[in-house]
């Protein structure tokens, strides 16, 4: 990378194909749908996308059945390949 230390960006990550997932199992969905998104969109591997506390509270805010159908992130890429997903404030 060009960049001096890191490479950051703030995305809306539609959650959409949650609801097509057995209803006690969509928070789980959503979570998996955030780092395949992430993945994609950063490329880098399953094992560098590193998911922040209160992204998954926010998920799982409203129990295990009905996660929000979008969720904004900022995502933190590092020199290492490592990514930092958090909540934009």
């Amino acid at each position: 990378m060009a960049m001096a230390d890191e490479m950051e960006r703030i995305m809306t990550i539609p959650l959409r194909k949650t609801k097509l997932a057995p209803r006690t199992k969509r928070s789980a969905r959503a979570i998996k749908e955030i780092r395949a998104y992430i993945m994609r969109h950063m490329k880098v591997d399953e094992d560098n996308v590193w998911i922040d506390a209160s992204l998954n509270e926010r998920i799982w805010q409203n129990g295990i059945r009905n996660p929000p159908s979008k969720v904004t992130v900022k995502a933190v890429k590092f020199d290492d390949g490592l990514v930092e997903v958090s909540l934009a404030e």
